[in-house]
């Protein structure tokens, strides 16, 4: 296996990670039943999406 003949530099190393991050899931109301969900996706919870019903939960 090869081995770097310099050593990284810690800056070198930090701006090559800049985009290993963690980031908190968007979540908006439904604006039919309230619950929690992604945008532009169906409601889990009731079958709505944009005020129409697109799934019927039972």
């Amino acid at each position: 296996m090869a081995v770097p003949f310099r050593k990284t530099s810690k800056q070198a190393k930090r701006k090559r990670r800049t985009h290993f991050k963690l980031f908190e899931a968007t979540l908006i109301a439904c604006k039919n039943c309230g619950a929690s969900i992604k945008p532009h996706r169906v409601c889990c919870e009731c079958g709505y999406y944009k005020n129409k019903e697109v799934v019927r939960v039972n």
